[in-house]
C-alpha cells in the first residue's frame, strides 16, 4: 500500500510538469502575439507613409493610430470606417455597387433581394458572400441593418437617404 507522502510527492510532481507544460504553451503564445503586434505597427507606418513626392503627415502622439487617406479603393480594399466627408467611392467597387442598389432602393433590402438586385445567382453561396460584405459595412458604418440580413443605407451618410 502507498504511503500518503508517496501520493502527494506523485501528485506534485505531476502539477509541476503540468505548470512546465503551461509556461511553455503561454511563451509561444506570448512569441505570436508580439509579432502580430510589431507586424500591425509595420503596417501601420507603411500606411501612414505618403507616396512619393507628397508631403508627409504630422506625427501623432504614441499609441494613436496616423490618419488613414483614402484616395480612392481597388478590388480587394479595407473597407473604410465611415467618417464625415467619407464617399462610397472610398470603397472597393463591389462594396460601391451595394450601397448604390441600396440608395436606389430607398429601402431595407435582405441579403436574397440585394443578391437579385446585384445581377447575381440566388444561390447560397453569392448570398452568403452579399451578406458578408453587407455586415462589414454595417459594422463600419455605411450601412444599417435593421433587423438580422435587413439592411438599409444611414440617413445622411450617403447619398440620397
Amino acid at each position: 500500500m502507498p504511503s500518503v507522502m508517496g501520493l502527494l510527492e506523485e501528485r506534485e510532481r505531476a502539477a509541476r510538469q503540468r505548470v512546465e507544460a503551461l509556461q511553455a504553451e503561454l511563451q509561444e503564445a506570448e512569441t505570436a502575439w508580439e509579432r502580430f503586434v510589431i507586424t500591425r505597427q509595420t503596417v501601420a507606418e507603411v500606411l501612414a507613409e505618403p507616396a512619393a513626392g507628397k508631403e508627409s503627415p504630422p506625427d501623432g502622439m504614441a499609441g494613436e493610430r496616423p490618419p488613414v487617406r483614402v484616395a480612392g479603393a481597388v478590388p480587394g480594399s479595407v473597407v473604410p470606417t465611415w467618417g464625415e466627408g467619407l464617399a462610397p467611392d472610398s470603397l472597393a467597387p463591389d462594396y460601391q455597387r451595394l450601397v448604390e442598389v441600396l440608395v436606389a432602393s430607398r429601402e431595407g433590402m435582405d441579403c436574397r433581394q440585394l443578391a437579385a438586385a446585384l445581377g447575381l445567382e440566388v444561390v447560397a453561396a453569392k448570398v452568403e458572400g452579399v451578406r458578408s460584405k453587407a455586415k462589414r459595412l454595417a459594422v463600419r458604418g455605411w450601412l444599417a441593418e435593421e433587423r438580422p440580413g435587413m439592411f438599409s443605407v444611414l440617413a445622411g451618410r450617403v447619398g440620397g437617404s
